[in-house]
């Protein structure tokens, strides 16, 4: 006999499907849209982290066209001629 048919013959009320409110289950933030609470968190970190790393690399790269560059005569700065 099956769980449905059991509880009927009982007398008990139809079961209840528990969701976990995984990372994959985490409520929608529009109901039209398909992006979870969870994805929109996840993207602002990594959006964050990536910012940072942008941040570097452009310093790295002011440096480079700034300082490294003209000590190894690779250009001359336009201010300097």
């Amino acid at each position: 006999m099956g769980e449905a048919k059991r509880r009927k013959t009982l007398g008990l009320p139809p079961k209840k499907n528990i969701i976990k409110n995984t990372d994959d289950q985490s409520s929608r933030i529009f109901n039209w849209l398909p992006i979870t609470v969870n994805q929109k968190d996840n993207f602002i970190k990594l959006s964050i982290k990536a910012s940072w790393f942008g941040i570097g690399a452009l310093v790295i790269l002011w440096l480079v066209v700034r300082f490294i560059g003209p000590a190894a005569g690779w250009w001359t700065p336009a201010d300097s001629l």
